[in-house]
């Protein structure tokens, strides 16, 4: 992508732990294809907000290379977090695959990951990883303004997040709703941080959160209800990760289309991780390297709109190579820790509770 030096790599950030962790599993297999893994376990279950299609996707690839059965969760990134936490002392997951790297450098400092350092590492910048291995990068979001065209026409789109406000958007927009989404939660954070970062003081990011909750015409459950609310007109606005609006205008012919932020926007490290504790490591170990080889990385990015981190995939879309993105200024660690914060105080004071849709 243009700009990558400052857009993609700038606004991350870093964070610290060591401990290369191993982990006996129960029932193994030894499989030729492991090389220097060894035995691999039977199974392995993974939990990730990458949806039916990639998930099913890549089980049927990974269990037809290795023989090994694959399980998987598909929820939010927050919901995932909470449900690794709340799984600590018998952890169910043996993988993390796609979250924020707040989320993961939440689970981190929980100690809710093991490191492990992938045979791929010198193709990942340093922020693309946490410096310890306890995650890596699997691909970069930016986040954009998404809208119905066939409601609007591109001139009458707003350009920037301010314009999101304006009153002649009331009920004309539809969000997904931020408690349980990774990348809800980063927007409504980095339109807080725009101001805290001067002042310290997150009211004037509160103000413009009620000011858009005003224009709200509904906090979707789920995505899926999200884009289909969209695409039928009931709203002609919403806010989201980029590569899923380009996904979903040319995969399901949706009338999508976005732009981004005249003044910058947060662009998220998705990432990848093995639970601690888990039960198939070494069939985790197997799975996070098989998920971002090179061709894993190519194939998300041209079926499934994945920016990847990795510096040595080539043949990218042009929709990649050829978009322009300005990034947002983020100390993410301001938006790990403050982030639980400022997202209790938007439900408890400033989310409208009937526009909430319970599933």
């Amino acid at each position: 992508m243009k700009n990558r030096k400052k857009s993609l790599v700038s606004v991350l950030t870093l964070s610290a732990a060591l401990l290369i962790s191993g982990c006996n599993g129960t029932d193994t297999k030894t499989n030729s294809d492991a090389g220097e893994k060894g035995e691999l376990e039977d199974k392995i279950v993974v939990y990730s907000p990458h949806g039916k299609d990639i998930l099913s996707k890549f089980e049927k690839q990974f269990e037809g290379k290795y023989g090994i059965d694959v399980e998987w969760l598909d929820m939010g990134s927050q919901e995932i977090l909470d449900r690794v936490r709340s799984e600590k002392s018998n952890p169910q997951a043996d993988v993390w695959w796609g979250a924020p790297s707040t989320n993961f450098n939440q689970a981190k400092d929980d100690g809710l990951l093991a490191a492990y350092k992938p045979s791929y590492s010198d193709s990942l910048d340093e922020g693309f990883r946490d410096p310890e291995w306890y995650w890596t990068g699997t691909s970069q979001t930016p986040e954009v303004i998404m809208y119905n065209s066939k409601e609007l026409s591109k001139d009458e789109v707003p350009k920037d997040w301010d314009e999101l406000l304006d009153p002649k958007w009331k009920d004309e927009i539809i969000i997904r709703y931020p408690l349980a989404s990774g990348t809800m939660r980063t927007i409504f954070s980095a339109m807080i941080y725009r101001t805290y970062k001067d002042t310290n003081d997150p009211k004037e990011g509160y103000d413009w959160l009620k000011k858009l909750d005003q224009n709200t015409k509904e906090y979707s459950a789920n995505p899926e209800m999200m884009y289909n609310k969209v695409a039928k007109g009931e709203g002609s606005l919403s806010v989201w990760a980029m590569p899923d609006v380009v996904m979903l205008k040319e995969n399901k012919n949706y009338p999508f289309e976005f732009v981004i932020p005249e003044s910058g926007t947060p662009v998220l490290t998705e990432g990848i991780a093995i639970v601690e504790g888990a039960k198939h490591p070494k069939a985790a170990e197997a799975f996070y390297e098989f998920v971002n080889s090179p061709e894993a990385a190519k194939t998300l990015a041209e079926e499934f709109y994945r920016i990847p981190t990795r510096s040595d995939v080539k043949g990218l879309p042009e929709w990649i190579t050829e978009t322009e993105i300005k990034a947002m200024e983020i100390d993410w660690n301001a938006f790990q820790e403050k982030g639980d914060e400022w997202m209790k105080y938007w439900d408890e004071n400033i989310k409208s509770g009937d526009k909430e849709i319970k599933e």
